[in-house]
């Protein structure tokens, strides 16, 4: 089971108690409630890996390593008190939330420092109790949650405190010390006090750049002696990591520096315990919850079909097992759908004909308005088609059709005023007006649509095929209708196949965020919701069927 898998269970459980609330009578308050609360649980379900360690010892680098940006402020020294947490968000931001009575406001990540630090904010005088720094990252998307603590060996008493209060929502701890000095007092006191927690610990040695071979094996012997006499069984796992090495290689795309600096054997235990351990439990423990619910809600047809879908997916749980690897880095295709649904840029395809039909419509309709022989002509033509009539009446003036319309309606008058006073048969009267219907050959506006459709489609084509290393790079998110028009002007299978592997994973991408909205506002926790959440319904039509403006009552390949 990979991290995707996971939520598509959660997805299905979702919709278990969506059919079992829509069998429920309104006036079941109690039932619908206990409902409710069980989407809030699955809504609000998080990986909450603590992050604690000394100043200096790298905490903020090896997070940034881990979420593959710099983005997150080094070298500040954090605030008696405040916590930061490093959550996943559509934009760029932090989120305060104050001590007296919950208010939260909104503040740029480059100010963070003004609110966590002594020297921004001495003594805490501006009460914050958190601060919730939102990062478009994908690792955080799939539900990891960072929680950044004071760190340790303050003089103050309060930094303690406040991380030994995060104990109790923890899922697991990572320790984060360095080569300059491992296992200080403070740690090991730490180390104590997080075993008796039963929670479990991620050891990270850091800054493994800054030593030889010889002084690396030294100081993780030294280590390793000293977790042996702290903990007698299920002692931490010891991980030997360059954060700095680990996030250039990221930003350079240096695979073998990447392995070099020891983040990937650390990133995917920390997914495998996510999806192993902490998330297996939590799916096992809501089968069980929302079986009791249904069994509860009494005995129909229709329970019972539920209870058995909840049964199945509880088999194929136990069923599960870790033989593929449980963390994956995203392929070309895969990380060019994640970026462009970040920053999603509809179809440029329907953008282009878009920008086309209104160069063409503004000098159209004014030369409808003033001349007399273009009037004739489109009252011969029928007019535009019904699309684009509208598309028309939402750019000329009440006056300009009013002067450029008369000669089309007289004309259809009169052939009315004809067919009435002639020998007519339903048939022919039905031929008759289908003829006078402007179809994509007369309609100016569709041969207009169907010229830039295919200039833009062999533009697109064309900057497919320079031979870049990603080709991918800079290519909106292409409508299907305009997607199935590509293959005509791209000619090589290959990047043939990148564009439609990355088609599925920005369409999988839109549908999770439709089901994680979905189930937001379902569990009444919409203050969830990130930015492509909320778009997601809209990017989905966007995706399926193109711009509304753009599309047409029939589709003629070529008219031209």
């Amino acid at each position: 089971m990979d991290l995707r898998a996971y939520e598509q269970r959660k997805f299905a459980l979702a919709e278990v108690l969506r059919s079992a609330s829509g069998l429920l009578p309104r006036e079941e308050h109690s039932q619908h409630q206990r409902i409710r609360d069980l989407q809030a649980r699955l809504a609000e379900d998080r990986f909450n890996l603590v992050v604690v360690g000394r100043f200096s010892r790298g905490k903020t680098s090896l997070m940034n390593a881990v979420l593959g940006s710099d983005r997150l402020p080094t070298g500040i020294v954090p605030l008696t008190s405040v916590i930061t947490t490093v959550t996943y968000g559509s934009k760029e931001q932090v989120v305060l939330e104050y001590q007296d009575r919950g208010f939260r406001a909104q503040i740029p990540l480059k100010a963070l420092s003004e609110y966590i630090t002594q020297a921004g904010n001495p003594g805490n005088s501006k009460k914050i109790k958190v601060a919730e720094v939102h990062l478009p990252a994908e690792i955080l998307r799939r539900g990891f949650f960072f929680v950044d603590t004071p760190g340790l060996g303050s003089a103050i008493p309060e930094n303690t405190r406040t991380t030994e209060s995060f104990l109790p929502e923890a899922d697991a701890f990572l320790l984060v010390t360095g080569y300059e000095s491992p296992l200080s007092e403070d740690e090991v006191r730490f180390l104590r006090g997080a075993s008796s927690s039963a929670r479990r610990i991620f050891f990270v040695l850091n800054k493994q750049d800054t030593v030889n071979a010889e002084e690396r094996e030294q100081a993780l012997a030294y280590v390793h002696e000293q977790l042996r006499a702290l903990f007698d069984h299920d002692m931490p796992t010891v991980f030997s990591v360059s954060a700095r090495d680990g996030l250039r290689a990221k930003q350079e795309h240096d695979q073998q520096l990447l392995e070099l600096s020891g983040l990937p054997q650390l990133e995917e235990k920390l997914v495998e315990f996510l999806l192993s351990e902490k998330s297996s439990e939590f799916l096992f423990q809501m089968y069980n919850r929302v079986a009791d619910l249904i069994i509860d809600l009494g005995q129909s047809e229709e329970l019972t079909l539920l209870l058995g879908k909840v049964n199945a997916l509880k088999i194929q749980l136990a069923e599960d097992r870790p033989d593929a690897p449980p963390y994956t880095v995203l392929q070309p295709a895969a990380a060019a759908a994640n970026a462009v649904s970040l920053r999603f840029r509809p179809c440029e395809v329907c953008e282009h004909i878009q920008t086309q039909i209104f160069r063409f419509l503004s000098h159209y309709q004014y030369e409808l308005f003033i001349n007399p022989g273009v009037q004739r002509e489109h009252a011969e033509r029928g007019g535009f088609c019904s699309l684009h009539t509208w598309q028309y009446e939402s750019i000329a003036s009440p006056q300009g059709t009013c002067a450029a319309y008369p000669a089309l309606l007289n004309r259809l008058a009169a052939w009315f005023a004809a067919e009435a006073s002639a020998d007519i048969t339903p048939e022919s009267v039905q031929a008759g007006i289908t003829g006078l219907l402007p179809t994509a050959t007369r309609c100016p506006l569709c041969r207009v649509r169907a010229k830039s459709e295919s200039e833009e489609l062999a533009a697109v084509a064309h900057k497919l095929s320079k031979g870049s290393v990603e080709p991918l790079d800079g290519l909106s998110a292409i409508c299907l209708m305009h997607l199935r028009l590509l293959p005509i002007h791209l000619k090589d299978t290959g990047i043939l196949k990148q564009v439609l592997q990355r088609e599925s994973a920005l369409l999988e991408r839109v549908a999770e965020d439709m089901q994680r909205y979905s189930l937001k506002h379902e569990a009444l926790r919409r203050n969830l919701t990130s930015d492509e959440e909320r778009d997601a319904a809209l990017k989905a039509f966007l995706l399926l069927a193109g711009h509304r403006s753009v599309s047409s009552p029939w589709r003629v390949e070529s008219i031209l």
